[in-house]
């Protein structure tokens, strides 16, 4: 008789037991675990973004001002809102001039900024955060620092023109000028932002790219258009989403600046929104333009997202 055969057997039922039942409960643990982390966040996205989105759904199909007993009134508002509301357009035509204006210039100002930001001089650190104090400013006191600036008797602009013999309108109060001083001060204020997303574009460059086409013969303004731009796509696309979102949805520095006026010329899309909510009490209206704005956004979003491969170069 073998020494394997007077080996005596192991106990292979306790051990597959101990095996097959561990696994489950570490994984009940985790999976409890799992919803803990995520349970607030889960909690916090239904009830206050997706059930306030499906109230607004259903409140733009009402007439509710808030405290009256809502009155069903189907497509009504959206009806009225394209048939009967003039200032519906002129809002949207303004909205849609300040974001081109805005989205444009931001993006081309903020690449000139970040290719001067990227030089390796000294002090640097300062002109950048210079450029983007701006951006983490308090709406409410640039609104009253340009406002002032704007001031058509002892504002800063119109007292340097008068130095040279020429009167300066009044900036925030012609029709003629008020929603380009307020672009200016938009553009002022959020160029910081593609400069920073720009400039991190720019460091993240493979240099030997460059050197390659130096040592081709190609100029610095040949290697910025053939080899920095393309490189820098990826970026100049997100920014053209986020910044055409934000534009869009400009209301603190209109509310602050000109109330909309003078005549409705500065009227945005968000402001008209606000007068409807709480200047006239109409919930259900307003809610409507809000959907029409959100069909609007998420429209515009999916063309540029169709046309991102395009133009879009990545660096794989």
């Amino acid at each position: 008789m073998t020494a394997t055969a007077l080996r005596p057997a192991r106990p292979q039922t306790k051990t597959k037991r101990r095996t097959a039942g561990t696994p489950p409960r570490r994984r009940r643990r985790q999976n409890l675990a799992g919803w803990l982390f995520v349970g607030p966040v889960i909690f916090g996205v239904l009830f206050f973004q997706l059930a306030p989105v499906a109230a607004s759904l259903v409140v733009s199909l009402t007439n509710w001002s808030g405290l009256n007993q809502p009155k069903f009134l189907g497509l009504g508002n959206y009806v009225e809102l394209f048939r009967a509301d003039d200032t519906f357009y002129d809002s949207l035509r303004n909205t849609v001039v300040f974001t081109i204006a805005v989205v444009a210039s931001t993006i081309m100002l903020g690449l000139g900024l970040a290719v001067l930001c990227n030089q390796k001089v000294k002090g640097i650190g300062i002109f950048r955060t210079l450029y983007y104090s701006p951006v983490v400013t308090n709406v409410v006191a640039i609104g009253f620092v340009w406002f002032w600036l704007y001031e058509p008797d002892n504002g800063l602009f119109n007292s340097t023109l008068k130095t040279i013999g020429i009167d300066g309108p009044a900036w925030l109060s012609d029709t003629r000028t008020a929603l380009v001083a307020v672009i200016v001060v938009a553009i002022w204020q959020g160029v910081g932002y593609p400069m920073v997303i720009l400039l991190a574009g720019l460091q993240s460059i493979d240099q030997s790219l460059l050197e390659a086409a130096t040592v081709d013969g190609a100029t610095a303004w040949r290697r910025f258009w053939s080899v920095v731009v393309p490189l820098l796509t990826p970026s100049l696309f997100f920014l053209t989403i986020t910044q055409f979102i934000s534009s869009f949805q400009v209301f603190g520095i209109i509310y602050v600046m000109t109330s909309g006026g003078p005549n409705n010329a500065t009227s945005v899309f968000i402001f008209h929104i606000y007068e409807a909510a709480f200047g006239h009490g109409r919930l259900g209206y307003a809610s409507a333009m809000g959907w029409v704005l959100f069909i609007i956004v998420g429209f515009v979003t999916a063309v540029q997202w169709k046309l991102e491969k395009r133009w879009v170069h990545y660096d794989n």
